[in-house]
């Protein structure tokens, strides 16, 4: 179990490095976690909105029923028929208590879908803030993978003193990269058998 653990740990530790080397691809990681979160939301709207429609047919139909016991409760009294008219307000009063029932989960069902579409914004906001931020990524990638061909080209026979030991040496850090990424496929093929 030790070996494992070691062995997890240090494959976490590189993919963090790899992804802090690499902030295009947790970008991308997090712009399709985006992407997922709003799929779930628009389900959820959808969801939500089909039990409004639901609560406000049975409001309207409980409604409907209010006022036929009502009437029934006018045409009993006002031929005498008391035995008839008390039941018939206990059944109006009972009907009066559901539609409120219904009236308030219908109320809190409208909050939750302002709720959702709220959260809908915010994630498509925020999916758009990661898509800048990726095309701004990739943009310097492109910049900084062009300029060190161009420097070695313009530069690199007529340089004089130059330190091959620099860290911030751009085809030193493009080696490493590239060393790392096989270094991390070759991890994925060995954990793969």
């Amino acid at each position: 179990m030790g070996l494992f653990e070691d062995l997890s740990s240090f494959l976490e530790s590189r993919l963090e490095e790899f992804l802090r080397n690499n902030p295009h691809l947790e970008l991308q990681a997090l712009a399709e976690k985006l992407r997922e979160q709003e799929e779930e939301t628009i389900r959820l709207l959808a969801d939500l909105q089909r039990r409004e429609k639901s609560l406000q047919d049975e409001v309207l139909e409980t409604a409907q029923e209010v006022q036929r016991w009502h009437m029934r409760i006018e045409k009993a009294k006002s031929v005498g028929r008391l035995d008839l008219a008390e039941p018939a307000e206990a059944r109006e009063a009972a009907l009066l208590r559901q539609g409120n029932q219904l009236w308030a989960q219908m109320e809190l069902v409208k909050n939750r879908i302002k709720q959702t579409k709220d959260l809908h914004l915010q994630i498509q906001q925020k999916r758009q803030e990661v898509k800048q931020k990726l095309l701004e990524v990739q943009a310097q990638a492109a910049k900084t993978a062009y300029q060190p061909e161009q420097r070695w080209q313009t530069s690199g026979w007529t340089q004089s003193g130059y330190n091959f030991r620099d860290p911030t040496d751009p085809l030193e850090q493009t080696f490493r990269r590239w060393e790392m990424d096989e270094e991390l496929e070759q991890l994925k093929r060995n954990m793969g058998k």
